[in-house]
């Protein structure tokens, strides 16, 4: 749930009718478009703004325009409104608008991608301006923006509008001659330009002698000119005394100019202009709620305020939002704090607060709460209806808040303490959470038993419960997780949701599937309901999971396809990440390798965006077993050799196991006995220290290993490790001469196999299981599905390399995607079996088939499938 875009945010300032015609710098501005970026670099009041909006209406060149306030300090925020900018000269897949919509913060570059590789399919070339940089305080978003910019398509070029240099690596951009600057000492208006501008747009009447000398006292700054002149108009017949008091540093030359400007205006005009100072963007309906005036008054002094030239900036075509100039409006709020009392100054903010909570605007709405001193109100809104406001991607604006106070404040308040903790949390700032939590508990040591102490104490529990789940330590979360499920309230249902999925996540890690199944489908119906899509798709990639260990292949691929589904384009998260790898598996298992591969891709692309380092050690394992079953053994190699390194550079020792197995595998693939022996190990890789039994001919002991084995599996109900188990025994006995137990054995597991889709575990055993499925296939009671196995043993790989060159001989290539759907085509089957194949929506699927269509220039699929062959596609 996100708050409602500011379309006025996205349109650059009219260019008014009378301006001062500053050609020289827009020819600079457009002979720089060539480079990637333009940066327009000076203090307030220089013009920037206004030099942009003649600029653009100059060029034909159409133009995307953001203007950036304290609130897009949030990666999340900045990022929404980038996309949307972007999308008022450009399409933007509806994926990608999606992914922003669902958005929960700020960890990543991987929309950036997204977005950039939708720009690279439309190539229309477009300006993109960020006004107000200076405001974007926060690194994150400064990295998100180099990445961006690091990449950006040529057809773009970028400007960014800042009183400040930005954190971007500017002194490389110039030397690759990718930055065209714009500065102080280029806006600074000419003594040509000052006389124009206050003869033809101030309407002062004064001499050449005059503006040489107001132009070399202000130094050329406009905003300076503008307050002189406006100052000026009262002192016509004594020009030359006025210009000689016109001294000093621009502080006190503004300070002077401001108390000329505003004591000139009637009183309530000035009671107006103090009171709405308080606001970053003005309405007329936003102003009559803070001056408690009748409906329509306050658009009526926005006009007048426009026409008089005092420092109003229109945000829209139809002049309904407004904004003061960022140095009038600083002005602006010192002088209110000087003018009136504090209290009527929270009740200007509690005002602002109940209009912008009226009107769907939460973060606003708690950034005034938070101006007014209510912490009550504050509280309430961080809270929000069912939803806290930091889980919807506003952690950063509350962090910056909680930053600010006092403790003896949030010793007041304990909710606030917990609150605290867990946006650390959500930060990525674990180290500072129980520092937090202790706060709370001390907090809350002096209070009475009341609900709502039990709810903190339960959330207190719910947050620790969280920290031992990063650990993995499943001791510590059940116990957590029941003290946080006994106390929360039970209206609480976001920190009941979230802990009821860490008490599954622990029952999965102790291996207690049935009480893990229970408490990821109790997550899932809850999550649903209340909207919290987060803990609903961690609670799916858990039961998929759980499905996948219970052979249950066709509902773990249904369940993570819905855990991913309507997400291609999602900022990542963990849940995502994982789901991508557990589809994998499932692909795999199914001997669907181009499908798995392409999963994998995803996560090799962009895993390294959520530093999600185990996602990434499976993904690598994964990617292995992928190469070997294409007899790619170089490949697997170097799949294998960064798995190691990843794991012990991370220390992710419970994934070990994994890694020797795959390796067992490979030494024996490659007929490698003594280095297959090296590593297997009867305790730490059971299934590895089998194959390498079989291996050396020591059949018997590998079926007294076996019967161990199978005990254990069958107690902790692992049927996927069950039917290798199965397939090993058959293995065994077969080469001890009992070809009817071995094909008794292997009936089963074909059994179970057909009914799933089920084909790598009975031909990963490589020559050995191949010579015993042919043996099968002679006798007369073998289940039939022998046969689509040893058909898949003759078969060339699935995803023969497109050449490049065919692809690059359309218009626009095919994504990995609709290659997938392309060959699915090309095999004969229907929109509905493909959709089946590969767990998406029906209509997703026909989607795909209108873009392939499109972009093959053909009409029905079998003129697909012929172009693409003449392409070498297929």
């Amino acid at each position: 749930m996100t708050s409602p875009l500011l379309a006025t945010k996205l349109y650059a300032p009219d260019t008014r009718i009378k301006t001062v015609p500053r050609e020289r710098l827009i020819e600079q501005l457009t002979n720089g478009m060539y480079r990637k970026l333009t940066l327009v670099s000076a203090p307030a009041g220089f013009g920037k703004t206004t030099l942009l909006s003649q600029w653009l209406a100059s060029v034909s060149t159409p133009a995307a325009w953001l203007s950036l306030d304290e609130g897009d300090r949030d990666p999340a925020r900045f990022l929404h409104y980038l996309v949307a900018a972007i999308k008022t000269v450009t399409p933007v897949d509806d994926d990608v608008m999606s992914a922003i919509r669902a958005s929960q913060a700020s960890e990543s570059n991987v929309l950036m991608t997204l977005l950039l590789n939708n720009l690279n399919q439309n190539p229309q070339p477009f300006i993109l301006v960020l006004d107000d940089y200076h405001l974007i305080d926060n690194q994150n978003v400064d990295k998100t923006l180099e990445f961006f910019l690091e990449y950006l398509p040529a057809h773009v070029h970028m400007v960014l509008v800042t009183r400040e240099d930005p954190l971007l690596p500017l002194a490389r951009l110039r030397v690759r001659d990718q930055l065209t600057e714009l500065r102080v000492n280029d806006l600074r208006f000419t003594p040509e330009e000052a006389a124009a501008f206050m003869r033809n747009i101030m309407n002062v009447n004064i001499s050449a002698e005059h503006v040489q000398a107001l132009e070399s006292r202000t130094e050329g700054w406009i905003a300076g000119l503008q307050m002189a002149a406006l100052s000026m108009q009262g002192h016509q017949g004594d020009m030359q005394a006025f210009i000689t008091s016109f001294t000093g540093s621009h502080r006190y030359v503004l300070d002077y100019l401001l108390e000329e400007v505003l004591h000139q205006q009637p009183d309530d005009i000035q009671t107006f202009l103090l009171a709405t100072s308080i606001l970053e963007r003005l309405s007329g309906p936003l102003c009559d709620a803070i001056l408690e005036c009748e409906a329509g008054v306050s658009q009526g002094t926005l006009g007048f305020l426009e026409r008089a030239n005092l420092f109003m900036v229109p945000l829209d075509n139809e002049r309904r939002w407004f904004r003061y100039h960022h140095l009038f409006a600083e002005l602006l709020k010192q002088r209110l704090q000087q003018s009136v009392s504090v209290q009527d100054v929270y009740a200007y903010h509690q005002r602002a607060s109940e209009w912008f909570e009226a009107n769907g605007y939460e973060v606003d709405a708690f950034q005034h709460a938070a101006a007014s001193q209510d912490i009550a109100r504050t509280v309430a809104l961080i809270e929000g209806n069912g939803m806290p406001l930091h889980f919807r991607g506003a952690a950063v604006t509350v962090r910056n808040w909680l930053d600010t106070l006092d403790p003896a404040v949030m010793n007041d308040w304990p909710i606030l303490w917990t609150t605290y903790a867990s946006v650390t949390l959500v930060g990525g700032d674990a180290q500072n959470t129980e520092p937090k939590l202790q706060a709370a508990e001390t907090s809350l040591q002096t209070r009475s038993e009341t609900p709502e102490t039990r709810d903190l104490q339960g959330r207190i529990a719910a947050i620790r419960a969280t920290l031992a789940a990063e650990q993995r330590n499943s001791r510590a979360i059940i116990e957590q997780s029941r003290v946080a499920l006994e106390l929360l309230h039970a209206d609480n249902v976001p920190f009941r949701t979230s802990t009821l999925w860490k008490l599954g996540f622990a029952y999965q890690l102790e291996g207690k599937r049935e009480a893990a199944r229970e408490a990821f489908h109790e997550v899932i119906t809850i999550g649903e309901a209340s909207g919290n899509v987060v803990f609903t798709r961690l609670a799916l990639v858990g039961l998929g999971v759980l499905q996948e260990e219970a052979a249950q292949l066709l509902m773990a691929g249904q369940t993570f396809a819905r855990a991913l589904e309507g997400t291609d384009a999602l900022p990542l998260t963990t849940a995502l990440l994982e789901a991508r790898v557990g589809l994998a598996r499932v692909y795999y298992e199914q001997n669907a390798l181009a499908e798995a591969e392409a999963q994998l891709a995803f996560v090799a692309r962009r895993a390294w965006q959520l530093d999600h380092a185990e996602a990434v050690l499976d993904a690598k394992i994964l990617q292995a077993h992928v190469h070997m079953a294409r007899g790619d053994l170089t490949a697997a190699q170097a799949s294998l050799d960064d798995a190691q390194t990843h794991l012990h550079t991370r220390k992710f020792t419970h994934c070990l196991p994994d890694l020797m197995n795959a390796q067992v595998r490979y030494y024996l693939q490659g007929n490698d006995l003594n280095a297959a022996k090296k590593i297997a190990s009867e305790k730490d890789t059971p299934l590895g220290y089998i194959r390498v039994l079989l291996a050396s001919g020591a059949s018997s002991k590998a079926l007294s290993s076996l019967g161990f084995l199978q005990s254990d599996y069958t107690a902790k109900d692992m049927q996927k490790s069950l039917l290798t188990v199965c397939v090993l025994k058959a293995l065994a006995v077969f080469e001890q001469g009992d070809h009817e137990s071995a094909l008794a054995l292997l009936n089963d597991a074909l059994v179970q196999s057909q009914a799933q889709g089920i084909v790598r575990p009975l031909l990963d055993e490589g020559a050995r299981s191949i010579a015993l499925l042919r043996f099968a296939a002679t006798w007369e009671n073998v289940h039939p599905y022998v046969t689509v196995l040893l058909d898949v043993t003759q078969q060339e790989d699935e995803t023969p390399q497109v050449p490049t060159q065919q692809m690059n001989a359309l218009i626009e290539p095919l994504s990995e995607r609709e290659l997938e759907v392309l060959r699915l085509i090309a095999e004969g089957l229907s929109n509905r079996e493909i959709s089946k194949r590969m767990f998406r929506a029906l209509d997703t699927i026909k989607g795909h088939n209108r873009n392939i269509f499109s972009k093959l220039q053909v009409q029905n699929r079998t003129q697909a499938v012929a172009r693409a062959r003449e392409l070498n596609l297929l």
